[in-house]
C-alpha cells in the first residue's frame, strides 16, 4: 500500500509540475518581486522571542529581530556586527563591552539603545514572566538567583549601559563563544516602548506581536498573519543595513504534511521546503537533484520520560525501553536522509567525545524488564505522545512496534497538534513523547545545560545535583581540553538515569529552487536572510 501511495503521489507532483507549464510558474512571479516564499512545517506558537522555544518560531523571529551579533551566511562560527558596531572582552571573558550603532532603530523609527537590552534582559529573566528560555542568560553574573526570585535587584545582575549606546555584561564564568550566545533570539532585544503600552513588563501573551502593534529591529518587520496559511514580513525601511537587503519579503508557510509541500515546490509555488519526506529524498537525487539539498545539522532527536510517572520511576524500565530501539533500522527505512545512530545526547565532534551508552540490545532490554517486574500477566502499558506530523506518527508506529516486539509492552499513541504538545509536556502530562533538540550555538553545553533542575526546556521531571556539579565544575574550568573532559562526565552521568531516550542525530534534506541566491549550508541551519537574494534564470 505504501508503495502504491507513493506512486500515486509522484503522478500527482508530475501532473502539477506540468500545469505550472501552461503559464508563468507562481513562484517567478515572486522571483521578480523579490519575495521569498518557504515551507514552515507548522503555525508558530507565537513570535514573542521571550516566550517561544522552537525552530519553527526562531525561523520567522530571525528575519523580524537581530542580535548584537549577526550570522555569517556561508562561514560557521563567524561573526558579524548586528546592533553592536564592536565588541571586546577582557583577557579571561568575563566581562564584555558591547558598542551599539547609533543609526539602530525599531522598524518605527525609535532609537535603539542600551536600554532596550537591560530592558529585554530584566523581562525574560523576571520571575513572574516564566520565560522557559531564561535560562540562556544564566551565564550573566546574578542572573539565575534574580530569575529564581532569590533576589529582586535587578541592579545586582551583570549587565549595565554606562551611556546611551554602550552594554556592558558581566559573567560568571569565562565564555569564549558570547558572540554566538548574542545570535540566539532569546538574548535579542525587544520593544520596551511598545511593549509597556500594551502592558506591563511580566505579562505574557498580550498583542504586541501583532502586526499592527510590532516594532521590531531586524531586516523585515511583520506585515500580515494570516492563521493557518500564511505570515507575511516585508522590507523594514528602518533597518540599518537596509542597502545590503535583496529581497522585499519573505513569506512563510506553515504547511505539516511533507508530501503537501513537495508536492507545492514542484508545482513552482515555493521557494524551499522546511523538510523532505523520506521516500521522496531518493525520488528527488534522481529526478531533481539541482535542488535537492541535504547537510549536517547539529542537533539530537530523541524520547523524553516523564520520570515522575509511576510506570517510569523505576530505572531498569527506561532503560529496557531504550534498548529496544533499533535506530539504525529506523534511519534505513524510515527516515533516509543520511542521519546517524545517536549513542548520546550530544553529537560528537574531534574535541569531544559523546560517552558511549545508548546502544541497541533486544536481549538485556528483556532481561532489566523481567527484574523490573514484568513477567507473566503483568505487562507494561503506557502511552506515547507525539505532534501531528508524518514523520512522527511513522515513527512513533516504529517505536510501538519494537517495543511489542521485543518486550511485549502495549504501546497507544497520542497524536497532538504542535502548540498541544508543548504544552502537555511543559505541564508533565505525558507518560513518553518525541523529541529533539537543535544547538543554539556550537558547544556542548547547548545539549546538556536544558536538563538542569526547573529548566523550562526539560520536561521531563529529572534532575540530579552532581549533575549539575559537574556542569558547575565545567563553568569555572579555564582549561579548554579539561573543560570538555568534565562535560563528557556529566553526560555520561545523565545518560546513565535515562530520563531521555537518544535515538539519531540528524542532518536537514530539504528542497531549495535555483532562483535562491547567497543561502549556504550552515550546520545550525539558521540562514540570515538579510544577505539572501532571489535571481530569475535567464531564457536561452
Amino acid at each position: 500500500m505504501r508503495h502504491a501511495h507513493l506512486i500515486h503521489l509522484l503522478l500527482g507532483i508530475g501532473a502539477l509540475a506540468l500545469y505550472g507549464c501552461k503559464g508563468e510558474p507562481p513562484i517567478d512571479s515572486y522571483t521578480e518581486k523579490k519575495i521569498l516564499v518557504i515551507g514552515n512545517s507548522t503555525e508558530p506558537q507565537g513570535l514573542d522571542p521571550q516566550i517561544v522555544t522552537g525552530v519553527i518560531e526562531s525561523n520567522i523571529i530571525r528575519a523580524l529581530f537581530e542580535g548584537l551579533c549577526v550570522e555569517h551566511p556561508s562561514k560557521q562560527g563567524v561573526h558579524l556586527p548586528g546592533v553592536a558596531e564592536t565588541w571586546q572582552a577582557n583577557d579571561d571573558f568575563t566581562e564584555w563591552t558591547f558598542h551599539l550603532r547609533k543609526n539602530g532603530k525599531w522598524s518605527d523609527g525609535t532609537p535603539l539603545t542600551a536600554e532596550d537590552f537591560l530592558f529585554s534582559y530584566q523581562r525574560i529573566l523576571h520571575p513572574e514572566f516564566g520565560a522557559d528560555y531564561a535560562s540562556m542568560l544564566y551565564y550573566i553574573k546574578g542572573a539565575e538567583s534574580y530569575n529564581k526570585g532569590e533576589t529582586d535587584d535587578f541592579s545586582a545582575v551583570g549587565v549595565s549601559a554606562p551611556d546611551l549606546y554602550t552594554l556592558k555584561i558581566s559573567l560568571k564564568a569565562s565564555i569564549p563563544f558570547l558572540p554566538d550566545l548574542t545570535k540566539h533570539y532569546t538574548w535579542y532585544p525587544v520593544p520596551k516602548h511598545i511593549i509597556l503600552k500594551h502592558g506591563n513588563m511580566e505579562q505574557r501573551n498580550t498583542p504586541w506581536t501583532e502586526p499592527e502593534n510590532i516594532a521590531s529591529n531586524g531586516a523585515f518587520i511583520l506585515k500580515e498573519w494570516r492563521l493557518n496559511d500564511y505570515i507575511h514580513a516585508e522590507k523594514n525601511p528602518h533597518y540599518w543595513d537596509k542597502s545590503i537587503v535583496k529581497l522585499n519579503g519573505i513569506r512563510f508557510l506553515p504547511i505539516s504534511n511533507q508530501y503537501t509541500e513537495a508536492r507545492m515546490f514542484f508545482n513552482q509555488q515555493l521557494h524551499a521546503t522546511y523538510g523532505l519526506a523520506p521516500e521522496m529524498i531518493e525520488y528527488a537525487a534522481g529526478k531533481y537533484n539541482e535542488y535537492l539539498r541535504q547537510e549536517t545539522y547539529l542537533g539530537t532527536n530523541f524520547i523524553r520520560f516523564n520520570v515522575t510517572d509511576p510506570a517510569l520511576k523505576d530505572l531498569r524500565v527506561r532503560q529496557a525501553l531504550a534498548l529496544s530501539i533499533d535506530s539504525q533500522a529506523i534511519i534505513t527505512h524510515i527516515l533516509k536522509g543520511g542521519q546517524k545512530p545517536a549513542y548520546g545526547m550530544v553529537p560528537p565532534t574531534d574535541d569531544y567525545h559523546t560517552p558511549d551508552v545508548v546502544n541497541f540490545d533486544p536481549h538485556r532490554a528483556k532481561k532489566l524488564l523481567k527484574e523490573a517486574g514484568y513477567t507473566g500477566n503483568k505487562k507494561l502499558r503506557i502511552t506515547l505522545l507525539s505532534t501531528d506530523r508524518e514523520v512522527s506518527k511513522r515513527l512513533s508506529e516504529a517505536y510501538q512496534d519494537m517495543w511489542k516486539k521485543h518486550l511485549g509492552v502495549e504501546v497507544s499513541i497520542e497524536q497532538r497538534e504542535w502548540k498541544t504538545y508543548l504544552s502537555r509536556m511543559s505541564g508533565l502530562d505525558y507518560q513518553l513523547a518525541l523529541g529533539g533538540w537543535i544547538g543554539d550555538y556550537p558547544d556542548p553545553t547547548t545539549f546538556l545545560d536544558m536538563w538542569k533542575t526547573g529548566d523550562g526546556n526539560n520536561r521531563t521531571g529529572w534532575s540530579n545535583q552532581d549533575y549539575e556539579l559537574l556542569l558547575a565544575k565545567a563553568e569555572q574550568t579555564k582549561d579548554p581540553n579539561q573543560r570538555l573532559r568534565i562535560l563528557e562526565q556529566a553526560e555520561a552521568l545523565f545518560l546513565s538515569e535515562m530520563p531521555i531516550i537518544p535515538v539519531y542525530w540528524y542532518t536537514t534534506n530539504y528542497l531549495l529552487h535555483t532562483a535562491v541566491k547567497g543561502w549556504h549550508p550552515l550546520l545550525l541551519n539558521n540562514h540570515p536572510y538579510k544577505f539572501v537574494d532571489l535571481e530569475l534564470k535567464e531564457s536561452n
